[in-house]
């Protein structure tokens, strides 16, 4: 399982994402944390460090959370800054948007992403838009934050999939398309405290997309990533791991995957270097470029849809820019399949991107 596997990566040395750490390495991190108490330490962090911020949502003050994302944290702030919403998401996500023109700043979590649908207004042409129309003078600095993708169950606080298609997309393509908005996307503990604390700071609307099979994952942390002034710039991807046959590119909980099929494909002599996006938009074309002009051969990795997704985004800026002249195969894209999420949880597995697609897609490209 993810949680096996991510067990492994803090006390085995990192055996299963593809780096080498030594025992000297372990002595100066700080702890094991997974990544919804990241998110709870971000928030809190945040909280205490600027008066403005506030949570509101679903059942985030006395219930601690659908997930316990924000477990605590009512105890200790209160219901003025800890507020628990009807079950209206355009009315508590309009709510928020008027926070933030009126100088605070508001993050607004959707039980799921799937939810934002009754709040697009909303988040596109309030929150989106304005910044921009206004010429610069109306800032709007609230994260809009939750679940997405596939495989969640809000009624249980032990996740798990097989809830079908009206509770499965992921988002980061379809708020990624909209100009006015930034997207981030992370993978591990480091990029959800991190990523959170910069959104939260962030005078621009920030569409937050976490994973929900991720929230109770762990990874080992340093004592700089725990620092309260510790951020992720928003805009960056990061080099999970070092290669030099193949670029993989993904985001989210795929990119525990990479690492995975990295793992394993080096047994056969083959390199991958993995390319966590962290965020949507803006997109890092220039770490992905510098990838891809290094191993001449690109596969992207993302659990959406295929049809205009981010792995066509990715392929498209690396058609129309200097790598291209680098590639020694055509791109390939791993991606969801496109149809609707199947209730059944066999045929959801095999609707979302495995280990093996992704080994299946490194060998293809390189003619093995």
């Amino acid at each position: 399982t993810a949680i096996f596997r991510s067990l492994q990566r803090c006390f085995k040395s990192g055996l299963l994402v593809g780096h080498s750490r030594t025992f000297r390495d372990l002595s100066r991190s700080h702890s094991c944390v997974n990544v919804r108490d990241a998110l709870n330490q971000a928030m809190d962090e945040e909280l205490e460090r600027d008066e403005r911020v506030f949570l509101l949502g679903e059942e985030v003050a006395q219930y601690d959370g659908a997930y316990k994302v924000s477990r605590g944290l009512w105890k200790k702030y209160g219901d003025k800054r800890i507020i628990d919403t009807p079950i209206t998401e355009m009315g508590f996500a309009g709510i928020a948007v008027g926070a933030a023109f009126a100088g605070l700043r508001p993050i607004c979590e959707f039980m799921t992403w799937n939810f934002s649908m009754q709040a697009i207004d909303q988040v596109i042409n309030s929150a989106a838009k304005t910044y921009y129309m206004s010429a610069g003078a109306q800032p709007v600095p609230i994260v809009f934050r939750g679940p997405n993708g596939s495989g969640l169950n809000f009624f249980l606080i032990s996740l798990s999939a097989g809830v079908a298609a009206q509770h499965s997309q992921c988002f980061a393509a379809w708020y990624g398309h909209c100009p006015g908005l930034k997207v981030v996307s992370p993978w591990n503990s480091e990029d959800a405290r991190g990523l959170l604390k910069a959104a939260i700071r962030d005078d621009n609307p920030v569409v937050f997309l976490e994973n929900e099979l991720m929230y109770g994952v762990p990874f080992d942390l340093s004592e700089e990533v725990m620092q309260k002034d510790f951020v992720v710039p928003i805009g960056k991807a990061k080099v999970e791991r070092q290669g030099t046959h193949i670029t993989l590119v993904s985001h989210s909980r795929c990119v525990g995957f990479c690492l995975d099929a990295a793992t394993v494909l080096a047994k056969e002599g083959v390199e991958c270097e993995v390319v966590n996006l962290r965020t949507i938009r803006p997109l890092d074309v220039d770490t992905i470029e510098a990838s891809v002009m290094k191993t001449g051969h690109l596969v992207t990795v993302e659990g959406g849809w295929p049809q205009y997704g981010v792995g066509a985004e990715i392929c498209a800026r690396v058609m129309e820019g200097p790598a291209f002249n680098y590639l020694d195969a055509p791109a390939v894209r791993v991606t969801g399949v496109d149809i609707p999420m199947p209730y059944a949880k066999i045929l959801e597995d095999h609707s979302v991107p495995q280990i093996k697609d992704i080994i299946f897609s490194v060998k293809k490209v390189l003619n093995m």
